[in-house]
């Protein structure tokens, strides 16, 4: 079966549309034009217009496209804020550092960052600028996604443990433990979080994360069984495993 994916979004409505562009454009010479695309979480901070990846992708989805949108780190850091009853990972003007991104996802929605005057009437302003439709799709994204052969995922998984036993933490944040580990995970494992110059096939795992929160292109791929082709304007390049 033949799947797409994209990889970390970081508010880039406008790399958003151009890889859903090359999609379509694999679609048309294939003639499938079912085949679900995944998205690999990440979908706001950095870039400018968090607010507007969201309601593309929510308003595909109810126009009954075959998307799959995945949870990132920093979705659920904007989930957190959102939270009033909640303790966030990061405190409102952390998450709004230049490391994180978050301001640039207050002034989508319309509202200012926060000083340290300011912090608690922030978080409060932006729980009331966000639409409820897109907290509740927020709160509803799914961690994984499983095919028979290939596992998507936003970070990676936790080497030696079983996909059932996988914790969020790990699916989200994780790094080094995943990246270094070179053993088989039993599925292709499909991931971003952590940027690379460019899509990586390292046999066990496929980085999709191609730095387009840092100025770089938001990478999309096709999957048919293991094998990976990168879209790019002029069709499919082949993702080999680095040797």
């Amino acid at each position: 079966m033949r799947f797409y994916a994209i990889g970390d979004i970081h508010g880039h409505l406008d790399k958003l549309y151009a890889a859903h562009q090359r999609i379509e454009a694999d679609r048309a010479r294939t003639g499938d034009h079912s085949a679900p695309v995944i998205h690999l979480g990440d979908l706001v901070d950095r870039g400018p217009d968090s607010r507007g990846v969201i309601e593309f992708l929510i308003t595909g989805k109810l126009e009954g496209a075959p998307w799959i949108v995945l949870a990132g780190n920093h979705d659920r850091l904007l989930a957190d804020q959102l939270d009033l009853g909640c303790e966030p990972r990061f405190a409102i003007r952390s998450w709004c550092s230049e490391t994180i991104g978050g301001t640039e996802t207050m002034l989508s929605y319309g509202v200012s960052p926060p000083t340290w005057a300011t912090a608690g009437r922030s978080r409060r302003a932006l729980v009331e600028a966000v639409p409820a439709h897109h907290r509740a799709f927020l709160e509803a994204l799914p961690l994984t996604h499983e095919t028979d052969e290939i596992l998507f995922v936003h970070a990676g998984i936790r080497p030696g443990l079983a996909f059932s036993e996988q914790v969020e933490d790990d699916l989200l944040w994780i790094r080094r433990e995943f990246l270094d580990d070179p053993r088989d995970h039993g599925r292709l494992i499909v991931h971003g979080h952590t940027p690379v110059l460019e899509p990586e096939h390292h046999g066990n795992r496929v980085n999709l994360d191609s730095g387009a929160a840092f100025g770089r292109g938001l990478s999309a791929a096709v999957f048919e069984g293991r094998s990976c082709h990168v879209l790019e304007e002029s069709g499919r390049r082949a993702l080999d495993p680095k040797k």
